[in-house]
């Protein structure tokens, strides 16, 4: 098959590398990884940018071939290349992703790291630790925590039924059905009931941040092609968050941990709006390799 050749794999790879536009939040997606994954997916084996170049490719038919030259089509056209494999990678784990949520993206490793950093020590004081993870999307964030921390009772709740249902194919495509669940809910809401009231010991959220102005001007990969509802934070780009804010100290149990992801720039007022609700402590951040703050963790006061 001419794919297979190494003249014409690498004219490919020259003419991805001109066409296509490989944005930042996305680093592991390179010309390569991108043909590697595509290539992949003709040959009915979906897997993430990330274990596509550790993933030998078969040789296609022709029929894959022409399947091939579909997909690199539409990639071309901007669609999303987590949309076309069906596979993205995060925390190590392949999780199904498609335009129903947000991919997952790198950067919430931050948000998944600390998150896991406090679970832990929080399994060394409780035997089944409770984890609520709002706007879960695929669930990748609290799938994740479920999965590298198997004690644990993970609940992931999203607004939107398509994430949710994605989540739900998550979780049983990471055999996590047993200590994992997805319920439609507004923020908190699906949870807001006397039996899960201080019942939470970590309370994870990838809310919304961007401005309403803002989602407008990003790359028309996102804006056009990944759910608005994912992005939008309202006119200054912080209402989820404040909202959770509001609503996390009534579901977490005393000395429980919020930990949240924001936008670049959002770290110094999200910590003072944090101060001033008088609910929590020991608020520490996490910052990106640019010295930014990402991530803050607040603990609920005893």
């Amino acid at each position: 098959m001419y794919l297979l050749e190494p003249s014409p794999y690498a004219r490919v790879m020259e003419d991805l590398s001109t066409t296509l536009h490989f944005l930042s939040d996305k680093p592991e997606e390179t010309p390569e990884s991108t043909l590697r994954a595509l290539w992949l997916k003709a040959a009915g084996t979906p897997v993430s940018a990330e274990k596509a170049m550790q993933t030998p490719l078969p040789q296609l038919t022709a029929q894959q071939e022409l399947f091939l030259q579909q997909l690199i089509n539409q990639r071309k056209q901007g669609v999303p290349l987590g949309h076309l494999s069906g596979r993205q990678s995060f925390m190590g784990l392949e999780f199904c992703t498609d335009s129903r949520a947000l991919l997952p993206r790198k950067e919430t490793e931050l948000l998944a790291t600390k998150a896991l950093e406090l679970l832990q020590f929080l399994a060394g004081q409780y035997s089944r630790p409770k984890v609520l993870d709002l706007c879960c999307g695929s669930g990748n964030v609290g799938l994740s925590l479920a999965a590298h921390q198997s004690s644990c009772r993970v609940y992931c709740g999203d607004l939107s039924p398509e994430a949710v249902e994605l989540c739900r194919e998550n979780i049983v495509q990471l055999g996590l059905s047993e200590r994992a669940e997805a319920r439609v809910s507004d923020l908190g809401a699906a949870w807001d009931l006397p039996e899960y009231h201080n019942s939470f010991h970590l309370l994870t959220c990838n809310p919304p941040y961007i401005t309403s102005s803002g989602v407008d001007r990003m790359d028309a990969e996102i804006a056009h092609k990944e759910p608005r509802l994912a992005f939008d934070g309202g006119m200054l780009g912080i209402n989820i968050m404040k909202k959770l804010l509001h609503e996390a100290p009534r579901l977490l149990v005393p000395k429980g941990w919020l930990v949240f992801e924001l936008g670049a720039g959002q770290g110094p007022f999200m910590q003072q709006l944090i101060d001033k609700t008088g609910h929590y402590h020991n608020t520490q951040s996490v910052c990106d390799a640019a010295g930014t703050i990402r991530v803050l963790a607040t603990q609920k006061k005893a």
